[in-house]
Parts: C-alpha cells; sequence; structure tokens
C-alpha cells in the first residue's frame, strides 16, 4: 500500500519527469495540460513511457481507445502520427528508436494479441507475428531500430524472440 500511495503522490503532483542520458545530464521536462484542460496521460496504470532521444512515447486511453502517442521533448507537443493506432486494437507497451523513426509495440485486437512495427518516416505499419497464435507482450527496439526483442508465450513458458525489422528471427546466443 505504501507504493500506492507513495505513486499516487508522485503522479497527483506531478506533471514534472526528471529524464537523464547517458552521459549524466539530467533534464527536467513539464508536461502541459492539453488545450481541453486533461493531463498528458490517462490513469496511473498507463504511465509506462519509453524515452528515446527526443521523444517519449506511451500507451493511454485518454481519447476513449487505448492508443500509443508520442510527446516531441523540444516542442513540448504531444505529435500526431497518422497511421498508427486502428479503432480495432488496443495497443500497449510502446518502444521507440533513438531518432524516433521507428516505433514498436504490443496490440490486442479480436483477442489475439501481436506486435507491430510502424514506420514514421512511410507512414506504413507492420504486424510482425502475425500468424503466430501465441500470447506475444512486451517489444523493445534497438536504439538503431534494427533489431527487436520480445516475449512470446510457447510451451507453458514465456521465452524470448529476437527479430529483425522485416520479422525474420535471430538467434540468441
Amino acid at each position: 500500500m505504501v507504493f500506492s500511495r507513495l505513486r499516487k503522490l508522485i503522479l497527483l503532483v506531478g506533471t514534472t519527469l526528471a529524464l537523464s542520458s547517458c552521459a549524466g545530464t539530467a533534464r527536467i521536462v513539464n508536461f502541459p495540460l492539453d488545450p481541453g484542460g486533461r493531463s498528458l496521460n490517462s490513469r496511473s496504470l498507463d504511465l509506462d513511457p519509453e524515452i528515446s532521444g527526443n521523444y517519449i512515447v506511451f500507451a493511454s486511453d485518454r481519447n476513449g481507445s487505448q492508443d500509443i502517442y508520442l510527446f516531441d521533448v523540444n516542442t513540448r507537443q504531444t505529435t500526431p502520427v497518422l497511421g498508427l493506432n486502428s479503432l480495432d486494437e488496443i495497443a500497449s507497451q510502446p518502444s521507440i528508436s533513438e531518432d524516433g523513426r521507428y516505433i514498436v509495440f504490443a496490440a490486442s485486437r479480436r483477442g489475439e494479441s501481436d506486435i507491430y512495427l510502424f514506420d514514421r518516416e512511410f507512414q506504413q505499419k507492420r504486424n510482425l507475428t502475425n500468424n503466430t497464435y501465441q500470447e506475444v507482450r512486451n517489444p523493445n527496439i534497438s536504439a538503431d531500430g534494427a533489431t527487436i526483442v520480445y516475449e512470446i508465450a510457447e510451451n507453458g513458458q514465456w521465452d524470448l524472440v529476437l527479430i529483425d525489422r522485416s520479422g525474420d528471427r535471430l538467434d540468441i546466443d
């Protein structure tokens, strides 16, 4: 219960998040309210941002359906990403490449979970785990956007899968 109270306190106090880089230099980013007066994110459970370079991606149901959002630290704005979200899916667990070009995320559609890759440069979304028929979760993309790792429920346990951007499996040594 202490963690729950602490979390609530942090979220209530806070529209401020400290970001630190590998070099050890800290930046403070104050998240604004949108024009409608709503906070950047929705419920505290949704606050699981992925921070990379000048971008923060996060899942939120702030508009009535759970979608992926992109926050640009430089402009201090939530940036619309055309073609990223779909009405018939519940998106979660986003990860972004260092340059902000690639976003990988988990999504559930008709009870099936899949891992998707979105290329912001070409505004294209691809299902990387189509026809997997197992539950998948927790995708993460490398800084250069070349490789993706995620968890898959196979043989009664969770295993890691490493793939390239085209969805081809890579060996984990």
